[in-house]
């Protein structure tokens, strides 16, 4: 299953008023694993740089106008989307302006029920809760140090942390046996008994049943080497 993991950067909070985007990155996961691919861009928004903006992510005019249009790189990312579902963090935001540049450079847009928002599952899995990128990097102990300033890139390999933690694909390693312990020449393990046995939880009706269940397994059933019938 390929996913792609994608966050965005504007000169403000509606296309339809003439912001534009300025930044993304995109992570891919394949079965909820980073492969090491990405796309990342800035582009130019031919427009200015509203303070409010600057201040969210630091990128600047200057720096912004010697970068090329979306149109000359939307290829490259249509090809790094491909079909597979999308992740993001308030993810209407993202296509909003993702679709606006798309559109702009003449371009069929992204369907919204490709969109996975990992605000709303944080929402469901922590209702109640702060549900920022920083709330849950901070709820599932994960580095975002680094975010000092909003970055599409950054963000978007924090919120793919994120999204494995969300949806459980981080499982814990099952351990059956454990190896036993070194001692010292000498040495022994203290072993603590209670001081008052725990009572017993199953009736004589329940271990009836049980031993009944036991005898028509067969006479090789591994419970007979545990378990007397007699």
């Amino acid at each position: 299953m390929r996913e792609i993991v994608l966050d965005t950067e504007t000169t403000g909070l509606d296309p339809l008023t003439g912001d534009r985007l300025v930044e993304i990155g995109c992570i891919e996961l394949v079965n909820r694993v980073p492969t090491g691919k990405t796309f990342h861009g800035y582009f130019n928004p031919e427009r200015d740089m509203p303070q409010s903006a600057l201040q969210i992510h630091g990128l600047t005019i200057d720096f912004l106008k010697d970068q090329p249009l979306f149109a000359r790189r939307a290829g490259e990312l249509i090809e790094f989307l491909g079909d597979a579902q999308i992740v993001a963090h308030n993810a209407m935001f993202d296509l909003a302006f993702l679709n606006a540049e798309l559109d702009r450079a003449g371009h069929p847009a992204v369907s919204r029920e490709r969109m996975i928002d990992t605000l709303l599952l944080a929402r469901r899995k922590h209702p109640g809760a702060a549900n920022r990128l920083d709330d849950l990097c901070a709820r599932y102990a994960i580095d975002n140090s680094r975010r000092t300033k909003h970055g599409a890139l950054l963000d978007a390999e924090l919120l793919a942390e994120v999204y494995v933690e969300l949806t459980g694909a981080r499982q814990a390693q099952l351990i059956l046996s454990q190896a036993p312990p070194i001692l010292a020449p000498g040495e022994i393990i203290a072993v603590r008994e209670r001081p008052v046995p725990l009572p017993q939880r199953l009736t004589a009706d329940a271990l009836a049943a049980h031993r009944e269940f036991i005898a028509g397994l067969g006479e090789n059933a591994i419970w007979r080497d545990y378990v007397s019938l007699d």
